[in-house]
């Protein structure tokens, strides 16, 4: 049974309800189907892990929880530096996080916010599978253990990869649910909550191909994935 929470949700802001209704036309195209949303508490503090097969996913799950909860996803930095988007992320109280750098402020400010009782979305794979079986990073686990009182749920997302395959119409499936594996655990390592958290929910939502030409897209992230592996070495070699 979901767990029942008495205290007062994070109130919306009005950035936040105007990004929502501005997706929902991207929902209905979608022809979208949220099961479970009864899991996600309407107040107190929450742990929301996803999976990420597309850019449309955080959307999508911001809709899917929009009449329960307002969600606050670590988001990659550089997205602050698309021009004019920075004030919308901010608005939506939306938390940066550099993930090459590991970037503990990131980590301090979501522990700060889930003290206080907000709902933290996290993509424990920490960027786009590409149809890659990929490792949860321990981010996820860290703020677990940091915030042990934070209720954890899962959100598995299917069929947000055809957005970009138009004019084939996509057909999104968003799952909320409780782990059947528990919450957290003190005898548990950072990594080892991300990993099994992750597991439920690609055994729910396998990893999918993205992008009009999967192959390309799949070298492209290859790449990034090398390139923020050497600026990690490098860091690493100056401390």
């Amino acid at each position: 049974m979901p767990a029942v929470s008495n205290a007062e949700p994070e109130p919306f802001t009005r950035t936040y309800r105007l990004a929502m209704a501005i997706c929902r036309p991207l929902a209905w195209w979608g022809r979208i189907r949220v099961e479970g949303v009864e899991a996600l508490p309407r107040g107190g503090p929450v742990l929301l892990a996803g999976n990420h097969d597309s850019w449309f996913d955080p959307l999508l799950i911001g809709v899917a929880a929009a009449h329960r909860r307002q969600i606050r996803a670590l988001a990659k930095s550089t997205l602050w530096d698309v021009r004019g988007l920075g004030p919308i992320l901010d608005g939506m109280r939306q938390v940066p996080i550099d993930r090459a750098a590991g970037d503990a402020g990131a980590l301090e400010s979501a522990v700060e916010a889930l003290r206080a009782g907000a709902c933290i979305g996290v993509f424990p794979e920490g960027t786009i599978s590409a149809g890659r079986q990929m490792r949860g990073r321990a981010g996820f686990g860290r703020l677990a253990l940091a915030v042990p009182e934070a209720r954890l749920v899962c959100a598995a997302v299917e069929g947000t990869t055809d957005y970009v395959r138009f004019p084939k119409q996509p057909e999104v499936r968003v799952r909320f649910f409780e782990p059947d594996s528990g919450q957290t655990r003190p005898d548990e390592t950072p990594a080892e909550i991300s990993e099994r958290l992750l597991a439920e929910i690609r055994s729910i939502a396998p990893p999918t191909d993205a992008g009009r030409d999967p192959a390309a897209t799949l070298a492209k992230y290859e790449a990034k994935a090398e390139a923020q592996e050497a600026k990690r070495r490098e860091r690493a070699g100056r401390s």
